[in-house]
């Protein structure tokens, strides 16, 4: 990391934009943003850190994208379109909802009826926008969402065959048959990476840095697998050939069958890892720090059959190692990554850890089972790495707490007091007193940066989980009701 960033100690917390209280059935872009910025400064918490922005895909994660470099077009702020004139305050009035968590549904009937029509009034011809789009880098988007549009939303393996293998000749005709809609998914990109740019750019200016967040796999319906299939294990049908996962261990006998279509590494590496360069290029004009998801996949992957129900006849392949960070460093520069290590590891991940430099996470809530050798207890944790009490995949710190019974709850209790004793801390009895003293072991650790997810500030219950992995239908739907507080975030300053 360089060491203007991440040189010192200090504190963080993890709250994505969509979790934002506001007016409109989704956190935005807006002052509410602007509002937590402000308070991140006065409390001086260095690092607010948020999960990907793309536009959200199957099961509304920002972990399954239409575009990996994609913004999503539900967080732009409509305050601001106002301000530019191109809606009325009153014709806000439908975008309203008051309901306490996001509702994904509601947001696709509403929210793309007010973006277009704030583009009927979007003058095109503006030097910025035609600027935009000279430069190229939404032209694949706009097409996919263009055609997506044009064949009733289904996956592009099922698009007329000129289209489904991205025929330029057939293209060409369709791009001029379509201006107008290329135009508006244009548009909807301009808008984002503007609004996102500026927030960013208040929040760098007094001194609070944005940690982002880099999914090692895509979707499989995406413009990245689209326009790049060769990048991919795929069938000459462009249909899925193996798939990404991981096997079965202690949490599920059956492993974890992700779905996403796996890289065909020896392809990347033959073009000196240029997409991968590309889309960390475009990861650090966005954030100053990225978070490297499932970093043990860049040492060795999991891989199954496509079509096969369970992950559990899947095997280990080699990844690009240590190559991919050289060439992509070569190219940008030394990169502030932070290594997503959680999970089953070998010697091959920390090998690869400790050839990058990159600091790994640690997180409390793991920490106090009992074993003395744990990575994640507080004595355990080096200066290089990021503490976490939890994460958006883990159950809230006090919901974690409030769920544990009988000899969990003992040995749980029991190893959190032999760890505040060791620190000079008092012991912790009821559960609210046991999530606190996690987080001040937290701050106390030797990492040179801790984080808070704002769920575990605010010592919300389960209700309140954003993800839980391998499930739809109900995740990362979690809203704050109102601005979080100084009071609550003066607690952070290391």
């Amino acid at each position: 990391m360089e060491k203007h960033i991440f040189g010192e100690r200090a504190a963080g917390v993890l709250l994505h934009i969509s979790s934002l209280p506001g007016a409109y059935g989704i956190g935005s872009l807006g002052k509410e943003a602007y509002r937590f910025a402000d308070s991140l400064a006065r409390c001086g918490v260095r690092f607010w850190q948020v999960l990907p922005l793309v536009q959200t895909g199957y099961g509304d994660s920002p972990y399954q994208s239409v575009y990996s470099g994609s913004g999503n077009p539900y967080l732009i702020d409509l305050e601001q379109l106002v301000q530019e004139k191109l809606l009325r305050k009153s014709e806000l009035t439908f975008c309203r909802h008051g309901g306490g968590c996001v509702d994904y549904a509601w947001l696709f009937e509403t929210r793309y009826r007010v973006l277009r029509l704030a583009f009927s009034r979007f003058d095109t011809r503006q030097e910025e926008f035609v600027s935009f789009i000279r430069e190229g880098r939404f032209d694949g988007y706009a097409l996919f969402q263009t055609l997506k549009g044009r064949f009733g939303g289904v996956s592009f393996d099922r698009w007329p065959r000129e289209y489904k293998f991205a025929q330029e000749r057939a293209l060409q005709i369709f791009r001029k048959e379509n201006e107008r809609e290329l135009l508006f998914w244009q548009f909807v990109q301009f808008e984002f990476f503007r609004q996102w740019k500026k927030l960013k750019a208040y929040a760098n200016e007094r001194g609070v840095y944005i940690i982002g967040d880099i999914p090692l796999y895509v979707a499989y319906d995406s413009v990245d697998v689209w326009l790049n299939p060769r990048l991919f294990k795929l069938n000459s049908d462009l249909s899925m050939k193996k798939v990404a996962g991981v096997p079965p261990d202690y949490f599920s006998e059956t492993g974890q069958l992700w779905g996403n279509p796996v890289y065909r590494w020896s392809i990347h590496k033959k073009e000196n890892y240029a997409w991968w360069t590309e889309r960390f290029r475009q990861a650090f004009e966005l954030y100053d720090v990225v978070r490297a998801d499932h970093f043990r996949g860049f040492d060795r992957y999991y891989e199954i059959d496509a079509g096969e129900k369970t992950a559990v006849h899947g095997v280990w392949k080699t990844g690009p190692k240590k190559e991919l960070f050289e060439a992509a460093e070569k190219k940008l520069g030394r990169l502030n990554i932070i290594a997503e290590d959680l999970g089953t590891l070998d010697r091959g991940v920390y090998r690869l850890m400790a050839e990058t430099g990159y600091p790994g996470m640690k997180v409390l809530e793991f920490a106090f089972d009992g074993n003395r050798r744990n990575p994640h207890l507080p004595k355990n944790i080096s200066e290089n790495c990021v503490c976490y009490t939890g994460t958006h995949d883990n159950d809230t710190l006090y919901g974690f707490i409030k769920g544990l019974q009988g000899k969990e709850l003992r040995t749980f209790r029991e190893c959190l007091n032999r760890t505040l004793k060791e620190e000079g801390e008092p012991p912790a009895s009821g559960r609210k007193d046991m999530a606190d003293a996690v987080i001040r072991l937290a701050l106390k650790s030797r990492a040179r940066l801790a984080i808070v997810p704002v769920q575990d500030l605010l010592q919300l219950d389960s209700r309140s989980r954003m993800n839980v992995p391998s499930t739809s239908g109900e995740n990362w739907r979690f809203r704050l009701k109102s601005t979080v507080s100084d009071t609550v975030l003066s607690i952070l300053k290391r």
